[in-house]
């Protein structure tokens, strides 16, 4: 059952770090270029919520006892789209939501993606997550109290 909830864990995540980080660079690169004032701009301190969010969920990922999906789902995710860019960047390009015919907030979202990708911070970030992925512990259930209890009775006495 956990691995269940890292499934849908890694998928949010996932969704959390392609929109949500890629809207909110979009927006701090555009807040930066005009030289806005964060504490003056609503948008500009939505977007600095939204990377603060972002991050609690990806560190939450790296350090918590879930189940190694939650930190799978989004790296290969990540590592993948990184792949389609090294081998053809047209067609990378193509999988974000940046053309003309989608709403104005999610074409900035797909724009934001295109920059993380082109400058290689979802490289960095697909690594980073899939590092707890190979920890053996990270699979391995949480020792139940029941077993260690049958084990210690049993542990004095002797069969031949």
């Amino acid at each position: 059952m956990r691995h269940v909830f890292g499934l849908f864990v890694g998928i949010v995540v996932a969704a959390a770090v392609l929109f949500g980080g890629g809207w909110a660079a979009q927006e701090a690169v555009s807040g930066a270029a005009k030289n806005v004032d964060p504490i003056k701009d609503g948008r500009l301190l939505l977007a600095l919520g939204v990377m603060i969010v972002v991050g609690l969920l990806v560190g939450l990922v790296l350090v918590g006892r879930l189940s190694p999906l939650a930190a799978f789902v989004p790296s290969m995710v990540l590592l993948a789209w990184t792949v389609v860019y090294a081998l053809d960047v047209t067609r990378a390009a193509d999988l974000a939501p940046a053309g003309a015919s989608v709403q104005k907030d999610l074409a900035q979202a797909g724009q934001g993606m295109l920059a993380l990708l082109f400058s290689g911070v979802y490289a960095l970030l697909g690594v980073a997550l899939f590092i707890p992925v190979l920890m053996p512990s990270r699979w391995a259930g949480p020792a139940r109290e029941d077993m260690m209890d049958e084990y210690e009775e049993t542990a004095g006495q002797e069969y031949y």
